[in-house]
């Protein structure tokens, strides 16, 4: 596989990264979701990172990296399903991911881009209700 899957559904863009990364496909993945976001304006992204056994300080450093960019760009970075090992390594690598913000899965990660990009509507309902 040569790139990434990048779906938006509904403000977000949702990354789900069901292979092993390695150093290009990483430099690739931060380069197609800067271009998604300003196709699309997405207000957020959902990087699920469930599949991944490892991250090393490339890695790690690509994910902080893309959720700086995305901030940058105005939108909001969430990423879920981190192992306890890949938490345990970036921590003893001494990575900072100050711009990385984690939840468990992939819903506790929308229901927190959707507070982060204020769209806390009703459950189920991405937009605000425009009344006439």
């Amino acid at each position: 596989m040569d790139h990434i899957p990048i779906i938006k559904v509904g403000e977000f863009l949702l990354v789900s990264i069901q292979v092993d990364m390695h150093d290009r496909l990483a430099m690739r993945l931060q380069d197609d979701l800067t271009i998604h976001l300003i196709k699309t304006r997405a207000q957020g992204v959902l990087i699920d990172i469930s599949s991944l056994e490892i991250v090393d300080s490339f890695i790690g450093r690509m994910i902080g990296n893309i959720a700086s960019m995305m901030n940058v760009l105005g939108a909001e970075t969430v990423v879920v399903g981190m192992r306890p090992a890949v938490a345990i390594t970036i921590v003893e690598l001494g990575l900072s991911l100050s711009n990385v913000r984690t939840a468990l899965n992939v819903d506790k990660g929308i229901d927190l881009l959707r507070v982060l990009v204020n769209l806390t509507g009703d459950k189920g309902s991405r937009h605000e209700t425009h009344q006439k």
